[in-house]
């Protein structure tokens, strides 16, 4: 992998790419730190440095935004708005025929879906940082603590502004993403939530060397393992064979060749983790709102929520409910969401349209039967390897007491494997283009 970045800064083409790409990229981390209008930048960091818990309601938005959320800042919201919208926009393509027609239509249909879902992102930006802007006014709900205030000025002037600011910082972070895939290298939003990942392991990190330096070595070796198996995991397919018969049209003859289908064990990616975490914390958030503030004992039915369904929240470890629910809604997430982006029928169809089929399997509905068949046995595995690499911080953050967003589990992990995977591979195929062009002169 060094070696190909090595021989990409040698090429002048891919340089400018790689140095475009890594400019936008400290650009994302600078608006990071930039506080909103109307946030006393000062009196957040004395909330952070006072805080006792973490809501955990938000760990996973500040985990993709880099930990701008809870600095407040301009970039608060991160990529999650667009990443929400994606997903509901490819959701919708299973119930909205248009939706699915566009899908359908090429290159043409996917810029008009792309469109949808940046409209789509900034409706969400302006609810998420109105939500945002509501705990912010008690700050004590996302720092916990005797944190007062972080907003001087509660009017609402200020108000509409913050709201204003933060909805932009979400169309730029849009714009920078769209430009890196544009004139960069890799996929721009793939990699700006990588960066805003890999820029919380140093703090997470620094949490577990505060307990001792034989833990932090422990942690180190044990993410070392946790990464090997990840990228054995990710880089895992089945590949179904597929013959193409030769047909001949006009004088020229086509087809007659073979090729393969890549199911991968994990086609779901974290898509099932995000589900779950954001269903699981809508119990908290809503307890959070009716948690009186004036110091006054909360409900009952806040109580029991923040012990069961809390995510080691209020000083507590979080409890065995909580992950028995969250591992079995992670399960069936992967296959839910497996079930809409490959649809067997669909694959089918194609192929018998192209006269294309499966060696031993006759063309048409035993072609998606078998589909549907091998689909269920490979998601099975990938769904059960999800729902443990997704435990593995909740048991972290109960046996070590770390943040809630270590490094070396749950979505982060899969994240910074598969884009680097990812990118990697993209160099190293623009590579291979110039070595190619290289040969042909």
């Amino acid at each position: 992998m060094l070696s190909a970045f090595v021989r990409a800064f040698k090429t002048p083409d891919l340089r400018k790419k790689i140095l475009f790409t890594l400019g936008i990229l400290a650009i994302f981390r600078l608006g990071s730190h930039i506080p909103a209008p109307g946030i006393d930048y000062g009196l957040v960091q004395r909330c952070q440095d006072m805080a006792t818990s973490t809501n955990a309601a938000l760990g996973m938005v500040n985990l993709f935004s880099g930990g701008a959320l809870l600095q407040l800042s301009i970039f608060a919201l991160g990529v999650m708005p667009y990443i929400t919208a994606a997903i509901i926009v490819q959701l919708l393509t299973v119930v909205i025929p248009r939706f699915e027609a566009l899908k359908k239509e090429g290159q043409a249909g996917q810029t008009k879906m792309t469109q949808y879902t940046r409209y789509l992102t900034i409706g969400l930006a302006v609810l998420q940082s109105s939500t945002l802007i509501t705990f912010a006014r008690n700050p004590s709900t996302l720092f916990g603590g005797s944190c007062s205030t972080v907003m001087p000025d509660e009017s609402v002037g200020v108000i509409v502004l913050m709201v204003l600011t933060m909805t932009a910082g979400t169309g730029l972070i849009m714009w920078l993403g769209e430009q890196i895939t544009e004139r960069g290298v890799g996929n721009g939003m793939s990699l700006l939530i990588f960066t805003a990942i890999a820029a919380g392991f140093p703090s997470s990190l620094a949490v577990i060397q505060q307990k001792s330096w034989s833990t932090l070595v422990l942690v180190l070796a044990l993410g070392v393992v946790i990464m090997t198996l990840v990228v054995f995991v990710e880089q895992c397919q089945r590949r179904i064979p597929v013959q193409y018969a030769k047909r001949m049209i006009g004088r020229r003859q086509y087809g007659g060749t073979s090729t393969y289908i890549p199911l991968k064990m994990n086609m779901a990616n974290v898509i099932p983790i995000i589900f779950a975490s954001s269903i699981l914390m809508l119990p908290t958030m809503i307890g959070q709102f009716n948690t009186p503030s004036d110091g006054s004992p909360a409900p009952e039915w806040v109580t029991w929520v923040n012990r069961y369904l809390g995510m080691g929240i209020q000083g507590q470890d979080t409890h065995w409910l909580y992950m028995l629910i969250y591992t079995v809604m992670i399960i069936f997430f992967a296959f839910f969401y497996t079930s809409v982006t490959f649809n067997p029928d669909d694959v089918s169809d194609n192929m018998k349209k192209y006269g294309g089929f499966i060696p031993g399997i006759r063309a048409g509905r035993p072609t998606a039967e078998y589909l549907a068949y091998v689909l269920n046995r490979i998601t099975t595995p990938g769904a059960i390897y999800l729902a443990i690499l997704s435990l593995i911080p909740l048991i972290a953050f109960n046996v070590l007491g770390t943040s809630q967003d270590f490094p070396f589990g749950g979505a982060s992990i899969i994240i910074i494997v598969g884009v680097g995977l990812q990118t990697v591979k993209q160099i190293e195929s623009q590579l291979q283009q110039h070595d190619y062009e290289g040969f042909l002169r």
